[in-house]
């Protein structure tokens, strides 16, 4: 299976590491941007790029047809995306964090916002840990955690370092406190899952428009 690989930086980088030379289509960044003709070569594409990148991406892409896996944060898709990918019978989807395990957070954060319930006024806290050059804040993830909760939650950023991503939460009550924690401890573990996620979209148990990794990922889980 071929991958364009579009963005280069650390990510990107991590995603060129793991596959073959004969796998990568490109690869593309700001300096080498893809054309429709040059993605049609591969099967799909692989996309770690900034907000501010993608939309001049879009229109190759929708032009050559292939399933893309976006790992962009800090943009407003267009609200009728899903409506074009259909019509053009295209499958994409779109992850704030391409972790593997952090779909396993999330199934996690499902619950414990349902049962959160229980609980004697409760109170939510998330807070995440990123490197200094990472510029969206709060994190795409920390706002997913968020929503994967249910509830509504304080969060907080900090910037340090090199960190790959630290995220937390707490649950709070006068009497007890639960506490959850996802730590990358290295960039592959989201080329791994974009890598993962490009390959599913290519099956044909997946329709076309514009998925969550979420969804796709649970749908793998019932058939096991």
């Amino acid at each position: 299976m071929k991958f364009a690989v579009i963005g280069t930086g650390k990510t990107g980088g991590k995603v060129l590491e793991i596959l073959d030379k004969d796998q990568i289509v490109g690869p593309f960044d700001s300096t080498n941007k893809p054309s429709a003709k040059e993605l049609e070569k591969a099967d799909a594409a692989i996309l770690f790029v900034p907000g501010p990148a993608v939309e001049e991406l879009i229109e190759p892409l929708l032009e050559s047809g292939i399933p893309a896996a976006w790992g962009t944060t800090g943009y407003e898709w267009p609200g009728d995306l899903d409506a074009q990918l259909k019509q053009k019978n295209i499958k994409w989807l779109r992850a704030s964090n391409f972790s593997l395990g952090m779909n396993i957070v999330r199934r996690c954060l499902n619950v414990i916002g349902q049962s959160s319930s229980v609980l004697t006024d409760p109170t939510f806290h998330i807070h995440e840990i990123h490197h200094v050059h990472k510029q969206d804040a709060p994190s795409g993830t920390a706002i997913s955690w968020e929503e994967w909760l249910g509830k509504d939650a304080e969060i907080t950023s900090e910037r340090k370092g090199d960190i790959k991503g630290i995220h937390q939460l707490e649950v709070s009550s006068d009497t007890e406190s639960i506490k959850l924690e996802h730590e990358a401890h290295d960039r592959k573990i989201f080329a791994e899952g974009a890598i993962w996620a490009a390959e599913q979209l290519v099956k044909e148990e997946v329709d076309p428009g514009f998925h969550r990794l979420s969804t796709i990922f649970d749908n793998i889980m019932k058939q096991l």
